[in-house]
């Protein structure tokens, strides 16, 4: 019934890279994605109207009915989603890399689609610069797998079929929701490689660069630096170039003191 939230299994799938795709190479790519999902899902027994999708363009957002076993998912559909993805991808020059995000949770219908919290951090954790980063360092592997910390604890840690929860991986990810806690597998993998610390950071701005001690700083208006001084033998030496009457101010004690005055006052 529209509006009346019910328990369901929430699976995002994302195309890697398919923003570097042309406009006549996403057709074949969507075509691929929905055909090793699909079969995915036809090989571990499950079909509408216990399968709801919705299209997302380079990706597809599937809501399982709350019959379907959470299990058959994190080990079958994964394992069968791997293979086909192996098959499909042999001797092409693009391969078909995938990003699955798994949650489960409250799951609002309506005559758009499907919404709610769950949905929302399904997504994200498909999404996030750490899954990403997790694949984009498994260069020869197909596919990554982010699940929840309930689905890891509900489904993942009792094991079973195709379950293998010591091939997971722990890690903290900040979404837009807020810092959480997810769990990543690279199917065909003892263990996921770890990611780069930075793919949840933004990068650091870049440093200015140190202008040369005693050159003029570009900015108008700014007097140019002291020349520094230099430490020779434990002896400060400081070079002063006057064009003026002034004071000579230095941090260190000057055992040497040299003055240029040529042009300058007297």
């Amino acid at each position: 019934m529209e509006g009346e939230a019910a328990y369901g299994f929430i699976v995002n799938v994302d195309a890697q890279g398919s923003g570097l795709l042309s406009d006549t190479e996403k057709p074949e790519m969507r075509r691929r994605l929905y055909d090793v999902t699909g079969t995915a899902f036809e090989q571990a027994g499950i079909r509408p109207p216990r399968l709801y999708q919705e299209d997302r363009g380079d990706g597809i957002l599937s809501v399982l009915a709350p019959d379907v076993p959470p299990a058959r998912i994190v080990g079958e559909w994964v394992e069968q989603l791997h293979q086909n993805l192996r098959e499909s991808n042999r001797d092409l020059r693009k391969p078909l890399r995938l990003r699955v995000g798994l949650h489960i949770g409250r799951v609002t219908p309506d005559a758009y689609g499907r919404s709610g919290r769950a949905v929302d951090l399904a997504c994200r954790l498909c999404d996030c610069g750490t899954t990403k980063a997790i694949l984009a360092a498994a260069a020869d592997a197909p596919l990554v797998v982010a699940v929840s910390d309930r689905v890891h604890e509900d489904f993942v840690l009792p094991g079973g079929r195709w379950v293998d929860p010591e091939h997971y991986r722990r890690h903290d990810v900040d979404l837009k929701e807020g810092r959480t806690t997810a769990w990543f597998r690279v199917p065909g993998r003892p263990a996921p490689p770890e990611p780069p610390e930075s793919a949840e950071a933004a990068a650091p701005e870049p440093a200015e660069a140190t202008a040369p001690a005693g050159a003029e700083d570009t900015k108008a208006g700014t007097p140019p630096r002291p020349p520094a001084a230099t430490d020779t033998m434990g002896r400060f030496v400081q070079n002063i170039h006057q064009h003026g009457d002034g004071e000579v101010i230095a941090a260190e004690r000057i055992e040497t003191l040299n003055i240029d005055r040529r042009g300058g006052g007297r």
